[in-house]
């Protein structure tokens, strides 16, 4: 399927991010970009989009050097004002993964939207893995077909990846099983620094090649585990926060999909779980909620059925669809 493999070899130098090399020259090294490629900077945009504070924490960027990354990248990257008519513009050519079902897709407006974050949550049994499985498979389509055109990330806390499904998928789409599996780029991940620290690797895997999708299943489990207690709250929080932020920058940047998943909490809270015969809330509390621009709330239906409740999204109205997971992975809902 060479067709499959040229369609992810896109040319991306003309809409892609700018490199960080652009701006080499005018008082900046190549051993300064050294530095920051090592802090995992690998675009004029991630210059732009942080704090002055976080270039001084680098080793080696003075006060003077990150004053002048500031503005060098200033002058490329636009931070000012523009009109609301530009904005509506640009999302008309926001580009949507689909998710192998047509009333899921048309639910979420399409399909995944690339360029923000979508947290997927529910109990387990709920489709969230598989769904995953599913997109690491349609981001590779060309987007004539609903894809993303470009390779899959996807860094997995509680091992629940399964090459094989992939396979059953990419035999739906008639592409190659060998190059969909190389078109996936896969790291297994055991604590919540661990899970930090991949991203860095990540900006430098999208610097250099075309990814359409990113991947993290899922993104509370570590969390839970890491830090117990009220005593921790404050840290994992904080922790947290980073990371998901960390994840709309990558967004931002390489405007690629970020799905996360999530877990669900029960509410012991006597008064809410009084009126609500299913007292459950997604983990993380205040801060994922936040951070994620769509929430995707998953729940058991009835045989190979599962329901799709659009929990929270800027757009899109609050409903509910079914959708299936079969052998070739999910597609609409079976009588």
């Amino acid at each position: 399927m060479s067709q499959h493999l040229n369609s992810l070899g896109v040319d991306e130098e003309e809409s892609g991010p700018l490199l960080l090399e652009s701006l080499e020259g005018n008082g900046i090294s190549a051993s300064d970009i050294k530095k920051l490629h090592e802090a995992g900077f690998y675009t004029v945009e991630s210059i732009a989009y942080v704090p002055k504070k976080q270039l001084l924490t680098i080793k080696g960027i003075s006060e003077t050097k990150a004053d002048k990354f500031l503005a060098e990248a200033a002058k490329v990257v636009s931070l000012g004002f523009t009109t609301a008519m530009d904005v509506h513009q640009r999302r008309q050519e926001i580009v949507t993964i689909t998710t192998g079902s047509k009333e899921l897709d048309r639910a979420l407006g399409g399909g995944i939207e690339t360029g923000s974050i979508t947290e997927i949550f529910g109990e387990f049994r709920t489709g969230k893995s598989q769904l995953c499985h599913m997109l690491a498979v349609t981001a590779q389509l060309p987007v004539s077909m609903g894809g993303g055109q470009g390779k899959c990330m996807f860094i997995d806390t509680e091992s629940t990846f399964r090459p094989d499904r992939v396979l059953s998928i990419a035999n739906r789409f008639s592409l190659n099983g060998e190059s969909t599996l190389e078109n996936i780029a896969y790291a297994r991940c055991y604590n919540t620094d661990h899970q930090t620290s991949l991203l860095i690797e990540a900006a430098a895997m999208m610097a250099e090649t075309r990814f359409s999708l990113l991947v993290v299943d899922s993104a509370m489990a570590l969390y839970r585990t890491d830090y117990s207690g009220r005593g921790e709250l404050a840290a994992r929080q904080t922790h947290l926060a980073q990371f998901l932020r960390h994840l709309q920058r990558l967004a931002d940047e390489y405007g690629v999909a970020v799905v996360i998943t999530n877990q669900v909490v029960a509410q012991v809270d006597g008064g809410a779980s009084m009126f609500n015969p299913d007292p459950k809330k997604p983990a993380g509390g205040n801060i994922i909620a936040h951070a994620s621009c769509t929430r995707l709330f998953l729940k058991k239906g009835r045989g190979a059925n599962r329901i799709c409740k659009i929990y929270d999204s800027p757009s899109l109205p609050e409903t509910e669809c079914q959708f299936a997971i079969m052998e070739d992975g999910i597609s609409d809902a079976v009588e």
